[in-house]
Formats: C-alpha cells, sequence, structure tokens
C-alpha cells in the first residue's frame, strides 16, 4: 500500500483499540528509544478516548523501553500472543508441548547455537557463540537479560516461547519436527516459536474479547514478519514504511517509518489524533 492512498480505509466515528509491535514500530532500532512524536501521537489518542495496546514478541522480563507511554497502556500481548494481561489479569497463558521444547533445546545443544528460552515466569539463555549477547543486548539493546535463570530452572516451568538463533534456510527443517508449534521471524538471525495458535493476531482478538471491545474497531501496527497474523486479524492493519514488503501488502494501510514520524501520519491519516 503507498501513504496517502485516498482509496484507503477510514474511520466511521468509532473509539478504536490500537494495538501496537515495539522493536520497529514504537521503538526505533536507530535510537532504541520512542519518537517524541510518538508520545505526542498516543498522549492525544488516549485523550480523545481510544485505548492503547501493546502487541509484542518480546517476553515482560524485557519490556523495558516503553517508559515514556507506559502510563497510557490500556493492556499487553506479549510473547507474540502466548500471554495476555491486563493489570494483574492473566487473559490468556498457552504453553509450548513439552517434546516440543526437549526436541528444540537438544537440538541447539548438538548444533551449538543461542536460544532464549521463555518459561512462564522466568527466562534462561543459551548463549554458546555470542550471537544472543550481540543481537540482543548490542544491536536491539535488550535490557535485563543478566536476570536469566539456569536452564534446568526454566524449563520445569511452562515454556511459553523459544527464541533460537540460526538462520531462516534451517527454519523449515526443524520446524517440521516441531509438530505442535508455528514461527514468527522479525530478524534475520532469529525466529520467535510459539504453540500453534498463539500469534498477535489471536492475542489481540482475545484480550479483545475479554474487554469487550468490537474486534471491528481494533487498529494494529507492525513491521516485522511476526506482525502479519495481527495486521490481518485487525479491523485495521497498519505497516511501517519500514516493514518488511511482505507485510504491507497484508496491511490495509502503509504510514511512514518510525524515525519519520509514522505513528503520528498514520493517526492522523485515520482521525485518531
Amino acid at each position: 500500500m503507498m501513504f496517502d492512498n485516498p482509496q484507503d480505509k477510514k474511520l466511521s466515528g468509532g473509539k478504536y483499540a490500537m494495538f501496537f509491535d515495539i522493536d520497529g514500530t514504537l521503538v526505533s532500532f536507530k535510537t532504541h528509544q520512542i519518537p517524541a512524536s510518538a508520545i505526542l501521537a498516543l498522549t492525544q489518542a488516549k485523550a480523545n478516548g481510544h485505548k492503547v495496546f501493546i502487541a509484542t514478541g518480546r517476553p515482560p522480563l524485557i519490556i523495558t523501553n516503553l517508559g515514556a507511554i507506559e502510563h497510557l497502556i490500556d493492556g499487553y500481548v506479549t510473547i507474540n500472543g502466548a500471554l495476555c494481561f491486563v493489570g494483574d489479569e492473566v487473559v490468556r497463558c498457552k504453553d509450548i508441548p513439552k517434546q516440543d521444547v526437549l526436541t528444540l533445546v537438544h537440538d541447539a545443544q548438538e548444533k551449538n547455537y543461542g536460544v532464549i528460552v521463555v518459561g512462564e515466569k522466568d527466562v534462561a539463555v543459551l548463549d554458546p557463540q555470542g550471537e544472543v549477547d550481540r543481537v540482543f543486548r548490542v544491536e536491539i539493546a535488550v535490557e535485563n537479560l543478566h536476570l536469566a535463570k539456569p536452564l534446568d530452572e526454566v524449563l520445569s516451568q511452562r515454556i511459553l516461547q523459544l527464541t533460537p538463533f540460526f538462520p531462516e534456510s534451517y527454519e523449515a527443517e526443524l520446524m517440521s519436527r516441531l509438530p505442535g508449534c508455528t514461527s514468527g521471524r522479525w530478524h534475520p538471525a532469529f525466529t520467535d516459536i510459539t504453540v500453534k495458535g498463539a500469534d498477535k493476531g489471536e492475542g489481540i482478538l482475545t484480550l479483545s474479547a475479554r474487554l469487550g471491545l468490537d474486534a471491528r474497531y481494533t487498529m494494529a501496527f507492525g513491521d516485522g514478519g511476526n506482525d502479519t497474523s495481527m495486521i490481518k486479524a485487525a479491523g485495521i492493519g497498519v505497516a511501517m514504511g519500514n516493514a518488511l514488503e511482505s507485510l504491507k501488502r497484508e496491511a490495509d494501510y502503509t504510514t511512514t517509518s518510525v524515525d519519520d514520524d509514522g505513528i503520528l501520519n498514520a493517526l492522523r491519516h485515520f482521525g485518531i489524533v
């Protein structure tokens, strides 16, 4: 979709529930900050009666970059839809079959690649080649991984997500051995693996149903492959200008990039602000 296309879908005047991906959508990969224009836009949207939700692949432990808008957030879809909550209430929690977890962990140990194991309470990190640290801490500026727990301790919990660090060329072969899982890649170095039925699209529909929100009045904003399900599920799907071309093809509208006031421009286009 092209930005400012007069044929794009417009709002019908209702109040919207807006679901935002974090990395590359709300937070810039360049500055690791939420642009001031996005903070302004979300503040105005809330004042206008709309709701703001997060829809991210990150587990709660490493959602540390939303301080500027935290007071505006009405609820969270995290771990690519495997864990959804509003305040202290868990709305959805879906774990990966234990055999699939062990299959991937053993494969990572045999082939010497990194993997982040996300449990219901804690996170473990296997990083034999330092790639997890390089990508997460250095490139994406993820914090709190130093709080990771030992693998055996985390494996005693329900496992909600596995994030292995291998190229896309290996993904299909491994996924053929994980029959209970689905994969959502948003970075060339790794993919996020959750149980089938746990994706951002299902997450926003589940959260909307729990809160009594009309799914037709939902908006989803994203840039990566793991955002495809929610872009398709939402009443209006918005791709960032820096999004994958495959995501833009699924979106109702493509705004400018996160670093070029993309959130503000989109919300102005749809009359939210």
